[in-house]
């Protein structure tokens, strides 16, 4: 690690390149620069983009646009992966790294479960208790 760098800047820098090839990885699907009919018919967003220390693998957290049915999730998540080589070298084309990080696809749960969390949260036994702790009366 060089003298001035400290962990805090290494995060930084993580965070930098996992934006990058976020982007990247999200202009080459819109652009649908990949010959596959199941991407091509398919919104996809990329919500995240985790990199390694070592900047040499990238965890890309997926979000397919559709109406979120768990068998149609399985299929984009197939296709993003048997294009995974084109997709990686389209991104070391775009984001000058020391080597071409090797990506790897995830889809992205957090929407479902933040989903689940407001559900509970608006649940009326929740919502009373809730009401009760902060000595507010329930409406």
């Amino acid at each position: 690690m060089r003298r001035n760098e400290t962990s805090e800047g290494k995060s930084v820098r993580l965070l930098r390149v996992g934006e990058q090839v976020r982007h990247a990885l999200s202009d080459i699907l819109m652009r649908g620069d990949v010959h596959d009919a199941t991407l091509s018919a398919t919104m996809i967003s990329i919500t995240e983009v985790r990199m390694s220390p070592d900047l040499k693998h990238a965890m890309a957290f997926v979000k397919p646009l559709s109406a979120g049915r768990d068998a149609e999730d399985a299929v984009i998540l197939k296709a993003l992966r048997t294009n995974t080589a084109y997709l990686q070298s389209e991104v070391a084309k775009r984001v000058n790294l020391k080597y071409a990080a090797k990506l790897k696809f995830l889809l992205d749960e957090s929407f479902d479960e933040g989903g689940k969390i407001d559900q509970l949260l608006r649940d009326p036994k929740v919502a009373r208790d809730l009401a009760d702790d902060s000595g507010d009366q329930p409406a």
